[in-house]
């Protein structure tokens, strides 16, 4: 074992990473954390930062599922808290009643048409609560067959319950009863789908053999957050860069086919997901001149890879029409995002909406205000001056 590669006494640049008053720009100290690619922090788990090292644990049998933030997903029941073969099957059936292909993109311009249509009159915005929340949370809500006027209701369940994904000391406490509260909800929707099918994956699930409602209700809790907090961020750090880059901006609002390499760009530069805290090691692993012990908790650092010199050219610069940008902001492995193709179908529609829509966007405040949650990382807030709605 290198001292360089694993050490207890380097953990000051992941206290700093967490800690909220770096929220608004962490990438320093990303660089930093990506001098030791494989760091033990204070708790016992190791941190690891460098895209080849991801991709190595990420393809390794020797590690599973089983770490902090798997109950966020919804439980044993979700196939992201499992491992093959189980999850294989889960996952397979779940994708057999979600719709991800281009028959979805004319509901989402609707969408998107209408909540711009409400910004007539005004001349400030924020982003986030008039756009980048509304739009995804419905598309959600009509994949799952949830009835949308529950979101009041299920929207404060969904942000305590991710709270089991900050690794912070302390801050998983107040998920238990949001997660009791949720999962009674999703039981009901099931019990009715039962009785009487209707649309989404939550009657669609409901209808195959062999699948109790506790695991229906997991995978659709899984969707339900997962489907509208990440892409809640992808879309308001999708824009937060563009307003910082003009010139994309302005070239998105006339060449609209821009938006597929750009919101790739967007997914590695600043990731909605930035760190993953839910793997551990089954066996030794030797990674980067050390060794993980067996039982060791990881925690990967997405955001540290997208951005690795290693792998990404000048990878500070945002670059749309940067090559083989196989970046990690859905992940990779058996656990790549179930709903990659939604929100990439989703970021592409609101941002060539917003590009096209808005005239003369200007942000009021940069850096915005931030969420608190340094794994899903984005603006709580996104204020904006208009001049109006084309």
């Amino acid at each position: 074992m290198t001292e360089q590669a694993t050490t207890t006494g380097g953990p000051g640049v992941l206290a700093r990473i967490l800690d909220y008053s770096n929220r608004a720009n962490p990438y320093p100290l990303y660089a930093e954390l990506r001098k030791t690619p494989v760091l033990r922090a204070p708790n016992g788990s190791y941190v690891v930062s460098t895209y080849r090292e991801i991709m190595a644990l990420m393809h390794d049998p020797r590690v599973a599922v089983g770490g902090l933030g798997v109950a966020a997903g919804g439980g044993t029941g979700s196939f992201i808290g499992m491992d093959p073969p189980a999850h294989d099957r889960m996952r397979q059936l779940a994708t057999s009643h979600f719709e991800q292909t281009e028959a979805v993109r004319p509901d989402m311009v609707s969408t998107a048409t209408e909540l711009i249509d409400q910004m007539r009159g005004k001349q400030q915005i924020d982003l986030v609560d008039d756009f980048a929340y509304p739009l995804p949370v419905t598309v959600i809500c009509r994949q799952l067959g949830v009835p949308h006027d529950d979101e009041p209701r299920f929207h404060p369940w969904a942000e305590a319950i991710i709270t089991q994904l900050d690794p912070r000391p302390g801050q998983q406490d107040v998920a238990a009863q949001a997660s009791a509260e949720m999962n009674q909800y999703m039981a009901q929707l099931v019990e009715r789908y039962r009785a009487e099918p209707g649309d989404g994956l939550l009657s669609g699930l409901a209808a195959e053999e062999g699948l109790s409602t506790e695991d229906v209700v997991a995978t659709g809790r899984l969707l339900l957050i997962a489907g509208h907090e990440t892409t809640v961020n992808l879309i308001t750090n999708g824009m937060l860069t563009l307003l910082r880059h003009p010139d994309v901006l302005e070239g998105l609002r006339h060449e609209p086919e821009l938006a597929i390499p750009l919101v790739e760009e967007v997914l590695r530069y600043e990731p909605p997901v930035q760190i993953n805290p839910k793997y551990l090691t089954l066996d030794d692993v030797p990674l980067a001149g050390t060794t993980i012990p067996k039982g060791s908790r990881l925690v990967l650092a997405l955001a540290a890879a997208n951005r690795d010199p290693d792998r990404f050219p000048d990878p500070d610069r945002f670059d749309p029409e940067r090559e083989d940008n196989q970046h990690l902001g859905f992940f990779t492995g058996i656990h790549y995002c179930f709903g990659a193709g939604l929100a990439r179908q989703e970021a592409q529609v609101a941002l060539t909406e917003l590009a096209r829509r808005l005239n003369n966007p200007r942000l009021v405040e940069d850096p915005p205000p931030y969420r608190q949650n340094p794994t899903l990382r984005g603006p709580r807030h996104l204020p904006l001056e208009i001049d109006g709605i084309s």
